[in-house]
This record gives C-alpha cells, sequence and structure tokens, in this order.
C-alpha cells in the first residue's frame, strides 16, 4: 500500500514533468491563448488550470462530492505537491497562540541567519474563510521566512460554517494582540510586528489593522495582503469577467461567503467587506497585490485607492497574467514566483524603513 508521504512525492514529480516540458507541449496542452481585458493569461497557470479541470471532472464521475473534511485534507495535500522545497532550512516550531474562544494552533518559522529579535510576520492563511490551515500555508510562509528575512507565525484560527463570522476574525484580532504581548518568547521586536495574509487571510490582516486603528490600539508595523476579498457579496464587475474558467469561481465565492456570514454582511458592521468601512486612516503602510484573471481583482484595487484617499502608504500591484492564488504555485510558474518574491521584498523593505525610523511615505504608488 502506498503511504501518503510516497503518494505526495510521486504526484509532485508528475507535475515537475508536467511543468518542465518544452513550451510548444505545454502551449498544445493547454489550448490556445487566452486573452481578457487587455491580458494574456499565463501559460503553466493556464495548464494548470486545465489539469485540474480534468481532474474534476474525474474525480466527479468517480466519487461525487466528497464532504468538506476531505475537500479540506486534500486542499492541505495540494499544498505539498507545488512547493518549491528548497527552504527546508527553515526551523519551525508548532505552539498555541490566544484565540477568541481557546488557544489556537500556530507554527513559528525561523529562517536561518536570523539572531536575536527580529521583524514577526502574523499570517492568515487562505481558503476562503472554510479551507486552509497552517499545513496549507506552510510552503508560503517557508517562503516569505527565508526571503524577508523575518520570522513568521502562522495561526489556525477558526473555519466556517462550523465557526461563522465574526469567530475567523475575533481569533485574528486575538492571535495578533498574543504575538505583541509574547514578542520576547517568539524572538520578535515588538515594534516589528506585522500582519499578512492570502485571499481571505488578507482580508483578515487588513481587517485586524483597521480595527487596531480603530480600537485606538498598536497597529500592525506593515500589513502584507495577497489577493485578499474585500466586499462580499460583490456582484458585477471582475467577478463577472473572470468568475469562471480560471480555478476560482464566481459561484465558489458565493458559496464560501454565505457560509461565512450566513447572514451576509451585518449593515452596523462593516468588518465583514473592509471596503465599506466609512473611515480607513491610521491604517499602517500596506502591500496589496491583485492578480490579472481573478474575480476578486476589482475590490481589491478599490481598497488600494480608497487606502491612498486615506493617506495611508500603500504598494498595490496587479500581477496581470495571473490568477487567484498564484503565491501557492511558485514551483510552477515563474510569474507567479516573482510575483510572491514581489511581496517577500516588499515586506523586508517595510520593516526595514519601520525599523529604522524612516518616513514610509515613499511606499505610496500605484502600479
Amino acid at each position: 500500500m502506498i503511504t501518503r508521504s510516497v503518494r505526495v512525492l510521486l504526484l509532485r514529480l508528475a507535475i515537475r514533468v508536467l511543468f518542465g516540458l518544452p513550451r510548444p507541449v505545454k502551449r498544445l496542452l493547454a489550448g490556445r491563448e487566452v486573452r481578457l481585458d487587455g491580458q494574456l493569461l499565463d501559460l503553466d497557470l493556464q495548464l494548470l488550470n486545465t489539469t485540474l479541470d480534468r481532474l474534476a471532472r474525474v474525480n466527479a464521475a468517480q466519487v461525487g462530492v466528497a464532504a468538506l473534511a476531505e475537500q479540506r485534507r486534500q486542499a492541505d495535500e495540494a499544498a505539498e505537491l507545488a512547493a518549491e522545497g528548497v527552504f527546508d532550512d527553515v526551523v519551525t516550531r508548532d505552539l498555541e497562540v490566544s484565540g477568541a474562544a481557546h488557544p489556537i494552533p500556530a507554527r513559528l518559522y525561523s529562517p536561518p541567519g536570523v539572531d536575536g529579535r527580529s521583524g514577526l510576520l502574523v499570517y492568515y492563511h487562505g481558503g476562503g474563510f472554510v479551507y486552509g490551515s497552517i499545513a496549507s500555508a506552510d510552503p508560503l510562509c517557508r517562503l516569505l521566512a527565508a526571503q524577508a528575512g523575518v520570522r513568521v507565525l502562522s495561526v489556525e484560527y477558526r473555519l466556517a460554517p462550523e465557526n461563522p463570522y465574526p469567530a475567523a476574525l475575533d481569533d485574528a484580532v486575538a492571535a495578533y494582540r498574543h504575538a505583541l504581548d509574547h514578542a520576547e518568547d517568539l524572538g520578535a521586536e515588538k515594534t516589528l510586528i506585522a500582519v499578512g495574509g492570502d485571499s481571505a487571510g488578507g482580508n483578515l490582516a487588513l481587517v485586524v489593522a483597521h480595527q487596531q486603528a480603530v480600537d485606538r490600539q498598536p497597529v500592525p508595523a506593515f500589513v502584507v495582503a495577497l489577493y485578499p476579498v474585500t466586499d462580499a457579496d460583490r456582484t458585477g464587475g471582475s467577478r463577472v469577467d473572470f468568475g469562471a474558467g480560471f480555478g476560482l469561481t464566481a459561484e465558489t465565492l458565493r458559496t464560501m461567503e454565505r457560509m461565512y456570514l450566513p447572514d451576509g454582511v451585518p449593515v452596523d458592521d462593516a468588518r465583514g467587506a473592509i471596503l465599506r468601512a466609512t473611515d480607513l486612516s491610521g491604517m499602517p503602510p500596506v502591500y496589496l497585490s491583485t492578480a490579472g484573471f481573478d474575480p476578486l481583482r476589482d475590490e481589491g484595487e478599490e481598497l488600494a485607492e480608497r487606502l491612498r484617499e486615506a493617506g495611508v502608504p500603500v504598494v498595490a500591484r496587479r500581477f496581470a497574467g495571473l490568477t487567484h492564488g498564484y503565491a501557492s504555485f511558485t514551483a510552477l510558474s515563474r510569474a507567479a514566483h516573482d510575483a510572491t518574491f514581489d511581496a517577500a521584498s516588499a515586506l523586508r523593505a517595510g520593516l526595514a524603513l519601520t525599523g529604522s525610523g524612516r518616513d514610509t511615505t515613499p511606499l505610496l504608488r500605484i502600479y
């Protein structure tokens, strides 16, 4: 019987072979070029979507719809398949941090060469508030720790639908405040604690920073938000233009948002959709990236503009040829690799500016 570790190794090898084929062969397998809204879809991500679509049809025919627990397990395993596997020298330690209701699992990453206290990124995984874990975020957290030269604390907040809004957010806030209170134990400089995340986790990072500003509590030193969801129940625009055929679909988005916010965004609580917040001032510098073929593209870019108008230093990057979730595909796509390394570089630079006491206003630029 093939063990899980052997199965993952074999699948990873098969993926490397597939994505290592000559470009003309990959084009033949992926199909014709896709151009929309003046953008060309990255060939490797197009091939990935084509492959996943075929596998999904096969799996649906063989086993039907998997239970939520099985889907979560598959999401964790899939993260290992696309991992670069070159950051194994990052030291990890599993621990627990404060959650809103009870302690929650976390994992601390320490890159080689970091002595004494350093910057720390409190990281919230993606997965639409329904999927994801410290396991699924492990490859990305290793990359960020190694490339940014900071410690990373990945936290496993409660998931919907078992724990709908605001459980995930409450855990995210509690975890950030835990990092502040236990900075020395985590090897962190208290003034250099940032927050970050991808997709749903990017939403949490942004809302944690905003909530700290609203509560007049210490705000993070920096925010890294990769293709964040910012406006639940949104319709039109990129959610229509890129709502099918590019990985994350508009239908999936609606399903996950209903799980997280079963009653919709509360009229008296915009934290479920940060784009609707009336005042974004007081937030720390933000790095916010979007993907050109992502249903969430428009709302992310609108939030970047809102932040700019509020006087928040922001680096807003659109990676035109990429799809949602690109930071999980760095081993498969050179463009996704470069975009993710861009975020790590921004984190390194942002914390360096904060640590030196220099003005972060030069970060204010839109790409």
